[in-house]
């Protein structure tokens, strides 16, 4: 393989057998110039030129971002894949490279990252959460910034988004930023304040991630008779009331609809917390 453009010291464009491709590798421009061999043992990884603007923006990423930010980025990649065991979505390399950097800069600069997702991340995606800490002792050891939790948070969402081959964080973001709201109508209409360090906080967030995600693809999740449906909306009044308005609050923010047996399962939820305030 010909190198038919240089991009930066570890990325390079080369010409193979009529196709067009980026080579990522450490190093593997060191020394070279347009037409010259490629070393194939500097080759780390390999990209195919798609008519596509993920492609354009990944070759511009490669030439105007910072080497070293980079380089971090794709380990990050590389190390989330490996410990999730699957090939993520290749629009990461252009998302992901292009935020982590900025968020390094900020970060550089004494600028705060505020994510008011933190803790939603955390419960909802704790494999992703602990690629984050792995990054950030990767990018304190090169180049001694320290990231933040609410900035792991960040990457723990760029990771899950690519993982689940979303073509962007619409939906991830979505999905949390929901589960958000609901808990703040929990503390707002019943007047109790959730803590989130919980099994109960925990199990509450889980559900309701995966009530909504099974409800926006039309699938049907529990199965409750009109008897228990009465029985909870009896014995658990301010409960449901509460659940109805996380509905009517779903419906006109987002579209879309909670069963009411899933209202039931919702309230129930809301109870352990309810009770537990009560209690104090």
């Amino acid at each position: 393989m010909k190198i038919k453009r240089i991009l930066n010291h570890n990325a390079i464009v080369v010409k193979d057998q009529n196709e067009e491709k980026i080579l990522l590798g450490a190093g593997i421009a060191f020394d070279k110039k347009k037409n010259d061999i490629v070393d194939p043992s500097k080759i780390e990884k390999t990209f195919v030129r798609k008519d596509t603007p993920d492609y354009k923006q990944f070759e511009e990423i490669l030439e105007t971002l910072p080497e070293d930010h980079i380089q971090i980025s794709e380990q990050i990649i590389s190390h989330a894949e490996k410990e999730l065991n699957i090939k993520i979505n290749e629009r990461i390399h252009v998302a992901f490279s292009d935020h982590l950097s900025f968020a390094i800069e900020r970060l550089s600069n004494g600028m705060v990252i505020k994510n008011p997702l933190l803790n939603e991340i955390k419960v909802l995606y704790p494999k992703e959460f602990q690629i984050g800490l792995w990054a950030r002792a990767l990018i304190k050891d090169k180049l001694g910034i320290h990231i933040p939790d609410d900035e792991i948070g960040n990457i723990a969402m760029h990771i899950h988004t690519a993982r689940n081959n979303a073509g962007d964080m619409t939906q991830t973001l979505d999905i949390t930023t929901m589960i958000r709201d609901i808990i703040e109508i929990i503390e707002i209409q019943l007047s109790i304040n959730i803590v989130e360090d919980t099994i109960s906080y925990e199990r509450l967030v889980t559900h309701l991630r995966f009530a909504i995600q099974h409800i926006k693809a039309g699938e049907s999740i529990y199965e409750l008779d009109a008897e228990m449906i009465d029985i909870i909306k009896e014995k658990f009044k301010d409960a449901f009331l509460c659940a109805l308005s996380i509905g009517t609050f779903v419906k006109k923010e987002y579209g879309f609809e909670f069963p009411e047996k899933e209202l039931c399962y919702i309230a129930m939820h809301i109870q352990r917390f309810y009770q537990r305030s009560v209690a104090r």
